[in-house]
């Protein structure tokens, strides 16, 4: 994905705009887009492209069919299968066969098969499509076309934000292409920019340092390891969601928001309100609310939670990191059901909103730490030393001292930036009210002229790092 990065950056993502300014018609330029897709996606991972190709088929088939009313069902639980016998191939079936291996007086060898770049993320577009057009038959496109554009949409292919094909289709006959609106996308875009290269990439080596130390690991490293991938992944992905929103703004789109400042949460159920929020969407409206939802009793509720969770962390990923992760958040949001963990009622003192606060981020990077770790041994490893590793250990000593300044800058500014200082301190003055708004127009563009500037120098000093959820 390093080479999809650089080459938008400097090639493509331009001649993509120029091209798509120059088009004469609406549908031209949705047929740009639908191409421009293609190529993204090829130059990241060619191999891929069939797969695509297959589940896009997949799910404009099986909505086509269920204008038959006899035929409904049976296409929506062929699609079903077809897009989650896919995404398992791909994904899953080593991890199930060494399992499997694990009781067999044989062995299956291990099939190896390339992981497609998204793959969980055009697949569940795919499926919410066909869902959508299972519950409501006026979500059914007649064009070919439009399915393809909505899943293969390339600002939103490979990370997300998962959106919906009713508020994507909707924007396909007519949307605005306007300067405002162009220069606001790659200002959004160019703040996303900030966020992974400024933030996201330096503090990534305070936290790659932490997890290589392995049996040299004690206290100081093991927070501070901790602390610095909360920050990591929360301006990596954060970065990246900025980044689509504000390229689907350039051509017009609007996108969903995929963040809400979620380490201000004062509970797990409210960090997932708040955190990669259209995937927390897609597995409350098409397997939560299915499941019943909160609405059969307060155990139900908890038990339903707890499913939700745990195939959300398989989703991230085959591995038993990723399952014991979501199991973590899958428990304190069934304890926070049932009341054992009484997040709302702490909430009506000043003591119990700072608590709250403190519980809901001290369990939201421990269960980062779960979600970094390479395997169970290491997850062990880790909380050990977070607990217990009082005694200092001089290879936890020497990789403090190898902190570069620029990672220390960069973590403060990662840990100011998690909250809404700024804004809120706006809201309460009269500094943008008294100011005429196009010198503060003026202002915010020329801001981020400059940090286009500063990202650019720090790729060009260090490189561009994949993006953390490219993988999945």
């Amino acid at each position: 994905m390093a080479f999809n990065a650089a080459a938008f950056l400097y090639f493509f993502f331009p001649l993509v705009f120029l091209l798509y300014v120059v088009m004469p018609s609406i549908r031209a330029k949705n047929g740009l887009l639908l191409a421009s897709g293609l190529v993204f996606y090829t130059f990241g991972q060619w191999q891929g492209v069939p797969l695509l190709l297959f589940s896009v088929l997949a799910s404009y088939a099986a909505a086509r069919l269920m204008c038959r009313p006899r035929a409904k069902k049976a296409a929506l639980i062929t699609a079903l299968a077809l897009e989650l016998g896919l995404l398992g191939c791909f994904k899953y079936l080593d991890f199930f066969t060494g399992i499997l291996n694990q009781f067999l007086p044989f062995q299956i060898p291990a099939a190896n098969l390339p992981l497609p770049i998204g793959i969980s993320f055009f697949t569940f577009r795919s499926m919410a499509y066909v869902i959508d057009a299972y519950r409501d038959s006026r979500n059914v496109s007649r064009r070919f076309g439009d399915v393809f554009l909505y899943i293969s949409f390339f600002p939103q292919l490979t990370s997300g934000p998962i959106d919906r094909f009713e508020s994507f289709s909707a924007q396909l006959a007519d949307r605005p292409f306007l300067p405002e609106q162009t220069a606001r996308g790659l200002r959004r875009f160019i703040i996303g920019f900030g966020k992974k290269m400024l933030i996201a990439g330096p503090v990534s080596a305070i936290a790659n340092a932490a997890f290589s130390l392995d049996g040299g690991l004690d206290i100081r490293m093991a927070w501070l390891g901790a602390t610095a991938y909360t920050i990591q992944i929360y301006f990596d992905f954060s970065g990246y969601s900025d980044m689509a929103i504000g390229l689907s703004a350039v051509f017009g789109f609007t996108a969903p928001e995929n963040f809400n400042y979620p380490y201000t949460a004062n509970s797990i159920t409210d960090f997932w309100r708040r955190w990669h929020i259209s995937l927390s969407s897609w597995f409350r409206d098409y397997l939560y609310i299915p499941l019943g939802g909160n609405r059969k009793g307060k155990t139900r509720q908890a038990v339903n939670k707890a499913v939700v969770f745990l195939l959300c962390g398989l989703w991230h990923g085959a591995s038993g990191t990723f399952l014991l992760w979501g199991a973590w958040h899958g428990v304190f949001s069934a304890l926070e059901s049932c009341k054992a963990i009484d997040c709302v009622r702490l909430q009506k003192t000043a003591p119990g909103r700072i608590l709250s606060r403190v519980y809901t981020l001290l369990a939201v990077s421990l269960g980062f730490v779960i979600f970094r770790a390479a395997d169970l041994s290491q997850v062990v490893g880790y909380f050990r030393a977070l607990f217990t590793g009082v005694s200092f250990i001089p290879a936890s000593t020497l990789a403090l001292y190898r902190i570069s300044p620029a990672a220390w800058i960069a973590l403060l500014a990662g840990v100011i930036g998690c909250f809404p200082a700024a804004p809120r301190l706006a809201a309460r003055t009269k500094l943008l009210e008294d100011t005429p708004r196009r010198f503060v127009t003026a202002l915010s563009f020329a801001g981020a002229a400059a940090l286009f500037v500063l990202c650019l120098l720090a790729a060009a000093g260090g490189g561009f790092q994949p993006f953390i959820y490219a993988q999945f």
